[in-house]
């Protein structure tokens, strides 16, 4: 703690503890010296009471004269501290006594010697004959070993504690007084040398803090003037060199701010590129993809479909990397909005270890799901975004073994992990994975392995969420991959549509594309629904008398469809109908208020299975009048 002290404080201290140490030394000192004088003194007055009762008892217990003894004993009473004297017989009987003892007299005559208790100090002494001169013994002839009595004297110890406490109170006073002087020449012997010290310690912070005009008072003469001499001196110099420096950083500064504004404009043309290129690019590869779905479900023979199958899988690739390009762009512009909710997390983990199981097994890898029934409170589709982008690169890089979605609660979170039995992520490569464009297994640039953007979107999305991501591996040992989620209030589970199950269910198709609106007509047919053109309910004499789904497919990206979605309801009596828009990139605005409209947003170009998935989601099933009928799920 000391070395956290000022200059002052440590001189004060310096100066007040030596004169302290010494006053409560000499303080103590002369106080021990005067307790043991008064102490001393009570023990040598009681050793002469005790000897002048000796010889004056002698006598008067050679011959029995009990009452002489007690007149002895009633005046010894009268002498100053005695509380208590009593003579006690060789046969313990008591022969006379004065005053109150603290406990019995006869009994302590069995220990000779002195004894001190907190409030008496007590005597016991033998008194023993001493030969007469008649009897012709000479004088040193030693007393008889028969003692003719015991005698007990108590002295009170109270005036002796009053004393000691005026002592020990008269010490404390010179020690407070003492104490105070001290303190008062030890603050004035600190002021007057650190005063100096603290005028250039003050001079040294002010310069630090940029005021490099101050200067420090030259005053007194030795070590504080060369000391106050070399601090403006070197005030002077860093005045100049921060005027140098000022200037560079300001055609530094200026040099920077050319270079972001460039910067910012390739940003925003590269932004505009990439809308452009969804505009352009999406429209057609969302109508080739629901056409080769139709064609899917066509009777082929085995080398159409084998050709099926490609034109499906370059779909889904270009799909794929069309759609982590435009996810950077959005992401980095702040595009994407989050729409928090409650969902059931479990089921989303099952449906996506169950989309992956296929690809799981050609791989020769066990995809194994261990989830307890939870649910979370975030949004759900950039979620699902984050999660499948960490199981499908954990299914790409495992070569052998198995790979593991977990999820376990944590407080007022959900910690949901991706395990992989993989060769691992080393550490010095373990920040660099999640940068764009990056792949460690892929130094050919093969696309069939993506473009390196699925960790930097999982990154960014997580940012985005809010949700801590977390990376464990040793190389060899695997990698563990972990994102935790806030956890939301258990709700009770309505009761789903059978997935897959479709019929019944009347969908009104919004689509000024006609190519668009056949594709996504046969995609619908064939799962079970019946498909009727929004335009005969907008403009035609008849309304729809009901409908359970509404999917919206805008030629343009604009806010249009958010009115033709209500001049759409307003006309068919569809206000608590969920409704569907096929979105391009640039309705991210849509989003916000997409919640409020009941209306779900699908990038594209669509994959039919999003858009089935969807479905499945948002149509219940419930039988009314014996029919049975869509609801919300």
């Amino acid at each position: 703690m000391i070395h956290n002290w000022g200059i002052r404080a440590r001189v004060t201290l310096v100066a007040f503890v030596p004169l302290l140490v010494l006053a409560a030394l000499m303080t103590a000192t002369h106080t021990t010296l005067r307790l043991g004088e008064l102490d001393s003194s009570l023990r040598a007055r009681a050793q002469a009471y005790v000897r002048q009762t000796a010889v004056a008892s002698e006598y008067p217990l050679f011959i029995g004269d009990h009452i002489a003894l007690q007149q002895l004993l009633d005046s010894l009473l009268l002498e100053e501290d005695m509380a208590a004297i009593a003579l006690i017989g060789p046969d313990n009987s008591l022969l006379a006594e004065a005053g109150g003892f603290e406990s019995p007299a006869p009994t302590l005559a069995a220990a000779p010697g002195t004894h001190s208790t907190e409030a008496r100090l007590r005597i016991v002494e033998p008194i023993r004959p001493r030969p007469l001169p008649i009897d012709g013994a000479p004088p040193d002839t030693p007393l008889a070993d028969e003692p003719l009595a015991t005698l007990v004297m108590e002295m009170s110890l109270e005036r002796l504690a009053r004393r000691r406490a005026e002592l020990l109170w008269i010490a404390a006073g010179w020690m407070l007084m003492v104490a105070i002087g001290s303190l008062a020449l030890a603050r004035r012997m600190s002021h007057s040398v650190s005063g100096p010290i603290r005028n250039i310690a003050e001079t040294v912070l002010r310069i630090g803090r940029g005021e490099f005009d101050r200067r420090v008072p030259v005053a007194g003469g030795g070590s504080l003037r060369m000391l106050a001499e070399g601090v403006n001196e070197m005030a002077g110099h860093l005045s100049t060199a921060h005027a140098s420096m000022s200037r560079q950083i300001e055609d530094a500064t200026a040099e920077l701010r050319a270079r972001r504004d460039e910067a910012e404009r390739a940003s925003i043309a590269k932004s505009r590129f990439l809308a452009a290129a969804s505009h352009d690019l999406r429209q057609p590869l969302h109508a080739l993809g629901l056409f080769v779905s139709e064609l899917s479900q066509q009777k082929l023979d085995a080398r159409s479909r084998q050709i099926v199958d490609r034109i499906i899988a370059s779909a889904e690739t270009m799909d794929g990397l069309l759609g982590s390009l435009l996810d950077i762009s959005r992401l980095d512009s702040d595009a994407l909005t989050p729409v928090v909710q409650s969902f059931d997390l479990r089921a989303r983990l099952e449906r996506m270890v169950a989309e992956q199981s296929a690809v799981a097994a050609e791989h020769g890898l066990e995809l194994r799901l261990r989830c307890p029934p939870c649910r979370a409170n975030t949004d759900p589709l950039l979620l699902d975004r984050i999660l499948s982008n960490l199981l499908s690169n954990a299914i790409r890089h495992t070569p052998r073994g198995r790979v593991l979605v977990a999820c376990r609660r944590r407080g007022s979170r959900l910690r949901v992990e991706v395990r992989d039995s993989g060769p691992g992520v080393a550490p010095e490569s373990q920040e660099l994975i999640f940068h764009e464009f990056v792949q460690l297994d892929n130094p050919e640039r093969n696309r069939d392995k993506g473009l390196g953007l699925g960790l930097a979107i999982v990154r960014r999305l997580g940012a985005l969420l809010g949700l801590p991501l977390e990376l464990r591996s040793r190389p060899g040992h695997g990698a563990v991959f972990a994102v935790e989620v806030p956890a939301a209030q258990s709700e009770p589970e309505s009761r789903a549509r059978a997935p897959g199950s479709f019929e019944g269910v009347r969908v009104l198709l919004a689509d000024e594309d006609p190519a668009g609106f056949a594709a996504t007509a046969d995609l619908l047919a064939g799962w079970g629904c019946t498909v009727e053109d929004a335009a005969d309910a907008l403009h035609g004499e008849m309304a729809p008398d009901s409908a359970d789904l509404i999917i919206l497919a805008p030629a343009v990206d604009t806010p249009a469809p958010l009115d033709l979605l209500a001049r759409l309801r307003a006309r068919a009596g569809l206000a608590e109908v969920p409704a569907i828009l096929f979105a391009a990139d640039s309705l991210t605005e849509l989003r916000e208020h997409a919640s409020c409209a009941n209306l779900h947003l699908l990038a594209r170009p669509l994959r039919p299975s999003r858009l089935r998935a969807l479905m499945n989601r948002l149509l219940g099933v419930h039988h009314i009048d014996g029919q049975q009928r869509a609801g919300i799920g």
